[in-house]
């Protein structure tokens, strides 16, 4: 018997050291969360913060989807209507989309939902504001993964106002640089291989030269040769100088540099066909020519016409640079073309290279024009973010490709460090004899 009495006794104290252990923890971790927070926001969110928005989805699922007219009937309203009447029940439950595993991301959470008969990704995507403000976070967005289920992903805090900086692990990739953060807290990243070719459009003081700061601050470790096309003079890419293969400054010598880049791809296409490859990185290491990256500085100087003669020049650069993105993805030329303005009233030319710029990043514009240009043909709702964008979000970008669409800010690269970078890394600039003779 007294056996019996302990055993029963050790069994009904354990519950309760159980609680107690887990009170002291939680209250433990709220006494620390303020100062956990300030120093280690991601781990703090995973300790307290995500177990916590865990539970105010939960909790306001149903009523949300009923709210935001998401829920559908289990039963036609004559039913229902004449079963209370007739029998006193109670109104059945609304059927709700369902959803599955929320996961955690360094700075918010994700899940997917199916959706129901008759219901499509723009309902959920109308009804992301109404999801931020119930569930307490800065920003809902609402993605198409696969048909019948949508991607919910939440960000509990603006990740673009303080944008970190990634930590490099192992060596860079060729022609792969981290230029920001995007919003949900991932890096943002400029894979020339994947997206060979870009269109950054923005304002002035709207951060386009901070991207294309920390664009070239990331290409010049890389054994890659930089080309710079700036008919304002070289005001904006002459810092990049001591790194650049060639710069041509005006209208004249950008027309022979662009030409000059044509045979240069030409002549790389005749090399892969006589070994029988389909692109350079199909050529052994040691006769792989030098990938060539072309920064084309304020895009609009170069169209931009007020004689015959400057129509034909304007004509010639523009069908150089529609080659060079026809051709060069394979044969090693990159093009990042850059403009404070880029509209149709340029001329078809302008068309066409945009057409072959599958990359784009549309900073805060002066004019809906512009962003249509950069966007409109990719995504409308990229289109609508980027014109929100206010003056005061300097260095953040709307960027689409095929893949979709994401907001997201470049790194504060000054000029004074773009030129330092430039200046440490000049031992490394190739020499391309085909393009010096074309100044």
């Amino acid at each position: 018997m007294t056996i019996l009495a302990s055993t029963t006794s050790a069994g009904t104290t354990l519950p309760s050291w159980f609680l107690v252990v887990a009170a002291v923890l939680v209250s433990g971790l709220l006494l620390v969360g303020p100062a956990l927070r300030r120093r280690y926001p991601v781990t703090w969110w995973l300790l307290l913060g995500f177990p916590v928005a865990c539970c105010r989805v939960i909790r306001t699922w149903r009523p949300l989807m009923a709210g935001c007219g998401l829920a559908v009937s289990r039963r036609p309203a004559l039913t229902v209507v004449s079963g209370l009447v007739g029998k006193g029940a109670p109104p059945p439950q609304p059927l709700v989309p369902r959803f599955g595993l929320i996961r955690p991301t360094s700075g918010g959470f994700w899940l997917l939902v199916r959706l129901l008969p008759g219901q499509l990704p723009e309902h959920f995507v109308k009804a992301a504001p109404a999801m931020a403000e119930n569930w307490e976070v800065h920003a809902v967005r609402v993605t198409s993964r696969k048909p019948g289920t949508v991607r919910i992903t939440a960000s509990v805090t603006d990740p673009l106002a303080f944008p970190r900086i990634p930590k490099q692990r192992g060596p860079a990739h060729l022609l792969r640089v981290a230029v920001g953060a995007l919003e949900t807290g991932t890096a943002w990243v400029i894979d020339l291989r994947r997206v060979p070719h870009w269109l950054i459009v923005g304002a002035t003081r709207s951060g386009k030269s901070t991207l294309i700061n920390a664009l070239v601050a990331g290409l010049a470790p890389q054994p890659v040769a930089l080309v710079g096309v700036d008919c304002k003079g070289g005001m904006e890419l002459s810092l990049y100088e001591p790194r650049l293969s060639a710069l041509a400054t005006n209208r004249e010598q950008a027309v022979r540099l662009l030409a000059a880049l044509v045979d240069l791809t030409l002549d790389r296409m005749t090399v892969c066909r006589a070994a029988r490859v389909r692109n350079i990185w199909g050529l052994p290491e040691q006769d792989r020519p030098v990938p060539v990256v072309v920064i084309v500085d304020e895009i609009a100087e170069l169209f931009l016409v007020a004689s015959r003669n400057e129509k034909d020049e304007a004509h010639a650069a523009g069908t150089a640079l529609i080659r060079l993105a026809q051709l060069g993805a394979a044969l090693g030329v990159f093009l990042v073309v850059a403009g404070q303005r880029v509209g149709s009233d340029l001329g078809p030319g302008v068309t066409a290279l945009r057409a072959q710029l599958g990359g784009r990043v549309c900073h805060r514009v002066a004019d809906p024009g512009t962003a249509e240009m950069a966007l409109g043909d990719l995504n409308p709702d990229a289109l609508k973010a980027a014109q929100a964008i206010t003056p005061e979000q300097a260095g953040t970008a709307v960027l689409a490709s095929g893949d979709g669409w994401e907001r997201a800010r470049s790194h504060l690269v000054t000029e004074a460090e773009a030129e330092a970078i430039a200046a440490e890394f000049a031992h490394l600039t190739p020499h391309l004899p085909e393009l010096l003779d074309a100044k």
